[in-house]
């Protein structure tokens, strides 16, 4: 009997400690670690890819690295990314990366920061 490899997952997010502006990265640091520990504890395979938007990141080339870094069976884009109209062209690059570095992923969309492992569940096989 062959052992079998759990399943992978991409979160690609943004850094909390990396976006502008005057608001409590806290929260949403508090849960990427819950998210990171419910994975683990479902079997299940996760990374964190985080980016800032403060201008230090070649998202193309982190993002990039990422997911070509193993084959994902599923690819989580994050709200901060896709939910900010001033974000479009960042969510269309990052499409756009999964679409190039992981066509057989699945692409998942999480409505709050509580509820990625949901997210990625819902399109995991």
């Amino acid at each position: 009997m062959t052992a079998r490899t759990p399943p992978r997952v991409l979160v690609i997010g943004l850094d909390p400690y990396r976006v502008p502006g005057p608001w409590d990265p806290e929260p949403v640091a508090t849960a990427i670690a819950e998210w990171t520990a419910r994975f683990a504890e479902q079997g299940i395979g996760v990374r964190n890819c985080l980016i800032g938007l403060d201008g230090s990141d070649d998202v193309e080339a982190v993002v990039g690295a990422a997911l070509r870094d193993h084959p994902w069976e599923c690819v989580v884009v994050g709200g901060g990314i896709r939910k900010s109209e001033e974000q479009l062209d960042l969510f269309e690059t990052v499409v756009n990366l999964v679409h190039r570095h992981a066509p057989g992923a699945a692409i998942a969309f999480n409505r709050t920061p509580s509820d990625v492992v949901e997210a990625a569940v819902r399109r995991l096989p």
